[in-house]
């Protein structure tokens, strides 16, 4: 099958390739790298170089396992919604309706956490201006936050606590004590900032199912999905396909260095807290599959996860006055996109205003990526799909290498529909 058959050039996504791996994997900024990209029905094209383990010589491969983090989230997302759609919960309900110890949260005013080791955090609050909702959550307008943001003396007490560390004892049930001790960084609603969010949605995916968040993964979306290889660990007879994780060796210039060897991970057993924020491992196959449902409206080869109209709401903005997130955002904030043109819908970054993005794109194209680099967007009106894999945390190449393959795959169009 031709790619030009799914109005796709050969000639221009084997430039896509050939840029990406001359700019970023031979230029000693990506160990390796692994491309997918399905239109029209069809996976058309596949690309691949490098290593998925450099240290032992592993070249890179199709079915090779890697670390997704925060492409986690719009999985995670996709799980809340069924329960949505079963009439578990509602977006518009209080989060304080299922979560009780989240009524009493207050809003940071002043105080940090105490350096005692075992004295909970000294804190002076306000009330919020209103109680948190689930469209909160999903949106990360919640006010919670993300320890490694080192920006505030909220930011202080998540490091503190270890809060959302994979391995802490009594999972989600102590992840949500803990939470329930730390004030708030504004009241929901009235800022964007990345967060736990999408965790907590995991709990309440847990909660309102009565099964374990990951037993209602693996029973009601991978194994009727065929995500034969997506889990919170890498059992022991895959771990030959999973890759190592890296980092830059120097903040001046190319090369890597180990930052989570393939061959001692901890991925290698279960984690005690199943992140629905970024714990999941998975092939580019796999993450395929996701988006090959999310791109049928919600059906994947006869299996119905979501209603088309539920699969709608992923293409729209669900931020406060239609805001984008350069309107919401705080200055500097961590993200893994870029903030002009874009909004946020169901735990997933939404293409709203494709000039200011300056980027070739289209309206209600929903995305995101993960700290390891890798990347993904759904682009219904065009009927496409991406799935990008690498394994590099803490680089400064993350933004540019996703604006080069949004670049390069659009580029190899030769019919568009939108």
């Amino acid at each position: 099958m031709k790619p030009e058959s799914m109005g796709l050039s050969a000639a221009r996504l084997a430039k896509l390739d050939e840029v990406m791996t001359g700019r970023y994997v031979d230029g000693g900024l990506l160990p390796g790298i692994l491309t997918q990209v399905y239109r029209r029905g069809r996976l058309v094209h596949t690309g691949m170089s490098g290593h998925m383990d450099i240290e032992r010589g592993k070249k890179m491969r199709e079915d090779a396992i890697f670390r997704i983090y925060s492409m986690t989230k719009p999985i995670t997302s996709v799980a809340l919604m069924m329960l949505v759609e079963e009439g578990k919960l509602g977006l518009d309900d209080d989060v304080a309706t299922h979560i009780p110890s989240f009524k009493n949260l207050g809003v940071y005013a002043s105080g940090v956490p105490t350096l005692l080791a075992n004295a909970p955090p000294s804190f002076i609050t306000t009330q919020p201006e209103r109680a948190m909702k689930v469209v909160d959550l999903v949106t990360h307008t919640s006010g919670l936050t993300y320890g490694f943001m080192m920006r505030t003396s909220v930011d202080a007490a998540y490091r503190k606590l270890k809060i959302n560390d994979f391995q802490t004892p009594g999972g989600l049930d102590t992840f949500i004590e803990q939470l329930s001790s730390v004030p708030l960084e504004f009241s929901p609603g009235t800022a964007w900032n990345y967060s736990v969010s999408i965790d907590v949605m995991g709990y309440l995916v847990q909660k309102l199912s009565g099964m374990t968040f990951g037993d209602f993964l693996r029973t009601r979306l991978f194994e009727p999905l065929g995500m034969v290889d997506t889990a919170f660990y890498v059992p022991p007879e895959k771990l030959d396909r999973f890759t190592s994780c890296y980092q830059p060796a120097s903040a001046t210039g190319p090369g890597l260095k180990v930052q989570d060897d393939a061959g001692k991970s901890t991925y290698a057993e279960p984690p005690t807290l199943e992140s629905g924020g970024g714990g999941l491992v998975s092939t580019a196959h796999d993450y395929m599959r996701f988006c090959r449902m999310m791109l049928g409206g919600g059906t994947l080869e006869g299996t119905q996860i979501l209603s088309p109209k539920t699969v709608e709401l992923f293409s729209l903005n669900h931020l406060p006055r239609n805001q984008e997130l350069a309107d919401m955002a705080p200055p500097g904030l961590f993200s893994e996109a870029g903030y002009s043109g874009i909004g946020f819908s169901i735990g997933c970054g939404v293409n709203i205003n494709v000039a200011k993005t300056r980027l070739p794109g289209t309206l209600g194209e929903y995305f995101w990526g993960g700290a390891a680099s890798t990347a993904f967007w759904i682009d219904p009106q065009e009927d496409l799909a991406v799935v990008f894999m690498t394994q590099v945390m803490g680089t400064d190449a993350r933004l540019t290498l996703r604006r080069d393959l949004r670049t390069l795959v659009y580029s190899a169009m030769t019919e568009s529909y939108a």
